[in-house]
């Protein structure tokens, strides 16, 4: 996507009229299909209000500021791998909205891995998001394929302070970060910005740098070393 292309749906997101189409099945918080138009525009997007979530033991109120710290973190290591969130108002108050994006759905990471080689290194950008983001439900159904890319969504559960990664993307372990994405980390651990100190707490933010040094640091993806307990369940 160019920088054009994001500005875009960036303004578009934040500025048109909100229309409810459904709510979406299975999921565990309120989350709508909403459709969004601004003059002749139209397009879909995801809806999560704050009011429609469910209290969590081990993440305070405000999962939909998380969504939009994760497209944020995305963009600031260069990865683009989640689709563009913004915050705003909606018909059931403050939420996260997302640009829908035209998935398949008969694929998810698993598939992915096994039948694109040719899309492997979007899949190994997405394990260095969710290291940085400490990702603790990285589900295979969590990675969409559309237009011959991948896309992370579902990402609210994300910048938890303990270290507590949960994914199913380990595959990569051992293989090299690309030179630009270690330079980004470092840039992150150096100094995260404010956009994403105004969405997390102070403890959460210093957790990330901490993560985003070592894993530049490292300048390889990692392994599961707790024998196979980081993974989330169920697995797609």
């Amino acid at each position: 996507m160019s920088s054009n292309e994001l500005i875009d749906q960036v303004a578009f997101l934040e500025s048109a009229e909100v229309e409810i189409e459904g709510r979406m099945p299975w999921s565990s918080n309120a989350t709508f299909a909403v459709i969004m138009r601004a003059g002749e525009s139209e397009h879909r997007a995801i809806y999560k209000p704050l009011r429609g979530e469910r209290p969590l033991w081990d993440f305070e109120p405000g999962l939909h500021r998380r969504e939009r710290a994760a497209f944020m973190l995305s963009e600031a290591l260069g990865l683009h791998v989640v689709p563009t969130t913004v915050l705003r108002d909606g018909p059931f108050g403050e939420g996260s909205f997302q640009w829908f994006v035209d998935a398949d759905h008969s694929e998810h990471y698993f598939t992915i891995l096994e039948q694109r080689a040719d899309l492997a290194q979007r899949l190994r950008d997405i394990a260095v998001f969710d290291i940085a983001a400490n990702n603790t439900d990285r589900k295979s159904g969590h990675c969409l394929l559309a237009d011959d890319d991948v896309w992370a969504i579902d990402n609210g559960l994300c910048f938890a302070a303990p270290f507590k990664l949960r994914t199913v993307i380990w595959d990569f372990v051992g293989e090299p970060i690309p030179d630009a994405v270690i330079a980004a980390l470092q840039r992150i651990a150096d100094e995260p910005g404010a956009a994403l100190r105004d969405l997390l707490a102070a403890d959460e933010i210093d957790a990330m740098r901490h993560r985003c040094d070592r894993l530049a640091s490292a300048g390889v993806l990692p392994e599961d070393d707790t024998g196979g307990q980081r993974y989330p369940w169920p697995l797609v």
